[in-house]
């Protein structure tokens, strides 16, 4: 008799419980990409994309919708004009390419936002500086078609291209008081350029709301790291390219991901947040290690893998003084 007393507590406790678990939030993770260049990557993270119904935000270089032959329409803050560390789109059938493939992705519900334009670090740099870089990202994008000579220009394009000054990521996550300054008075909505010791909730800074890129345990020793393929290549290989024959790096990337994931699902849900570049490093280890973790979470019941915009718009975000570690 007691035992059945026993069970009948201990399903009247888990009845009583069942609320509280049904009111859980949704797990979010918002994937992204910086740069935007390799029309291939363009298309593989897109068919992802479809397969797993995520949607990813992209931070573009505004470089990579001019060519050599029409560099010079850039002029950077601080250095020469048509300069770039990240170089240009290879050919004018690249950069039109390039355009289908963001106005093929903004149909398709994905965000498009700012990765400045050369991918200089502006860490020094002054308001007027950053608000400079600004206006020539918004110039280059929206007259991207009449700069290189590219027919076609879709009912919308600018309209769209106004709308990439919604979210910023710094090059080298380089930000500092007066980028956030400049981003205030440029109209921008967030930021996503700082760091943070573990995934956590946006905060802001002065007027702009920020998403901090998490650290996030890993390899045998649970080291962390920032969740980005670039400094997992770091990490596995000190920067230099490696064949990952045997599968470790995308397993202990993989596994990276995956352990982050499960810890906020099955804790306090804070979003997860994951930055990528269109680089295939080691291999192409870490784009494999991403296409599993979304395949594996985006198509869960209680996860929404979502952009930027779209986790902004669903959080409501006090702008004020930074929670940012």
């Amino acid at each position: 008799m007691k035992s059945v007393l026993r069970l009948g507590t201990f399903v009247l406790s888990l009845l009583a419980a069942a609320p509280a678990f049904a009111d859980r939030p949704v797990q979010q993770v918002l994937i992204s990409f910086d740069g935007a260049l390799h029309n291939e990557q363009w298309e593989r993270s897109l068919a992802l994309a479809a397969e797993t119904g995520a949607r990813f935000t992209y931070f573009l270089s505004c470089t990579y919708l001019l060519t050599r032959e029409t560099r010079r329409e850039y002029d950077p803050p601080d250095r020469g004009i048509g300069a770039s560390n990240v170089g240009f789109g290879y050919s004018r059938q690249d950069v039109a390419d390039r355009l289908a493939h963001i106005v093929r992705a903004d149909d398709e519900g994905h965000e498009m936002a700012n990765h400045a334009c050369g991918h200089f670090d502006g860490g020094d740099w002054s308001q007027a500086q950053w608000q400079h870089e600004f206006g020539e990202f918004d110039r280059i994008v929206a007259n991207a078609y009449e700069i290189n000579g590219i027919d076609g220009e879709p009912e919308g394009w600018r309209a769209l291209a106004a709308t990439m000054n919604g979210g910023f990521r710094a090059p080298y996550l380089s930000a500092g008081d007066s980028l956030f300054a400049a981003l205030q008075a440029h109209g921008f909505a967030y930021d996503a350029s700082t760091v943070s010791r573990a995934p956590q909730a946006p905060g802001a800074i002065g007027g702009v709301a920020t998403f901090a890129l998490p650290m996030v345990p890993e390899g045998p020793e649970g080291r962390p790291v920032l969740a980005m393929d670039y400094n997992l290549f770091v990490r596995h290989s000190g920067g230099f390219e490696r064949t990952d024959d045997d599968g470790t790096f995308e397993e202990r990337a993989f596994r990276a991901f995956m352990d982050a994931f499960e810890a906020e699902h099955g804790g306090s849900r804070t979003p997860l947040q994951i930055g990528f570049h269109f680089t295939l490093m080691n291999g192409g280890a870490y784009w494999n290690a991403l296409e599993r973790f979304a395949r594996a979470v985006c198509t869960r019941d209680d996860v929404d893998c979502l952009s930027y915009r779209e986790a902004l718009a669903d959080d409501a975000i006090t702008t004020g003084s930074s929670t940012a570690e």
